[in-house]
């Protein structure tokens, strides 16, 4: 009976079943709280204004601040195999012909990686981890943006890449994030890096492909990119969650869930 009597209580109950799973229902937290419906909206609402949750269709989301960039090495060593189906999977969506953008990062190198069996396909990408495996592939041709080489994430910076992309047209754009959440929308921990992305989205005719790991969703880090509503398809993995869909397609989002080994 305390929680119900104590707001202040109620709302850190809220909050350690958030953190515990991630994603709460109102339903849920109603009968686990044995309290109405109104009163947890209102204190969802209360949450939401503090920063420390997302409100979702019947719901909410943690919001979770990254507070330090890992560089890459750390990264590919975070859901491997996760980031390698989500690869797979997106590099499905490229088609003989396209010319298409790839930013930096663990999983966009995964999508260059899958880039098999493809004709006249030209591709464009600041991402230097991925070049230096690329191996050639017949009909694949890889375009590197120049510009100055940042170690900590593996990729091209500056002027010069933004520039090189912005004399560029493409029919698509696979990019990953390291955040992605409703309201403050894709992120990355690097001004310069969200620079050349925001760059390369506006230099796409076609859809605006997102790739990344269902640990992204709600994670916020300091240089917004762009709104969540830029983008077109999301390709994830089999640990999306499901109550998260109705949010996304409304935005006229795509999900699209990679399979695992």
């Amino acid at each position: 009976m305390g929680l119900n009597i104590i707001p202040a209580a109620r709302q850190s109950k809220i909050m350690e079943l958030i953190k515990q799973n991630g994603l709460v229902t109102v339903e849920a937290l109603s009968k686990s709280l044995e309290v109405s419906v109104i009163t947890i909206r209102r204190d969802l609402s209360l949450l939401e204004e503090k920063g420390v949750l997302e409100r979702t269709h019947g719901g909410a989301i943690l919001t979770q601040k990254v507070e330090r960039e890992f560089n890459y090495s750390e990264k590919d060593r975070i859901n491997p195999q996760q980031k390698e189906s989500i690869g797979r999977a997106a590099a499905a969506l490229i088609e003989d012909g396209d010319t298409v953008f790839i930013n930096s990062g663990s999983t966009t190198y995964q999508v260059i990686r899958f880039l098999e069996d493809r004709k006249d396909v030209r591709v464009i990408t600041n991402n230097v981890a991925a070049v230096a495996d690329f191996g050639g592939r017949s009909g694949v041709e890889m375009i590197l943006t120049g510009g100055l080489y940042r170690y900590q994430s593996n990729c091209l910076i500056g002027d010069f890449a933004v520039n090189t992309v912005n004399q560029i047209i493409t029919s698509k754009i696979i990019m990953g994030v390291d955040g992605l959440c409703f309201d403050k929308g894709l992120t990355s921990p690097v001004y310069q890096e969200a620079g050349i992305t925001r760059s390369m989205m506006d230099r796409t005719q076609g859809p605006v492909i997102c790739v990344a790991d269902a640990s992204k969703l709600g994670k916020v880090t300091n240089f917004v990119i762009a709104p969540l509503a830029k983008v077109d398809i999301i390709v994830t993995d089999e640990f999306f969650d499901e109550d998260l869909r109705y949010d996304l397609e409304a935005l006229n989002i795509e999900i699209i869930k990679s399979e695992g080994k």
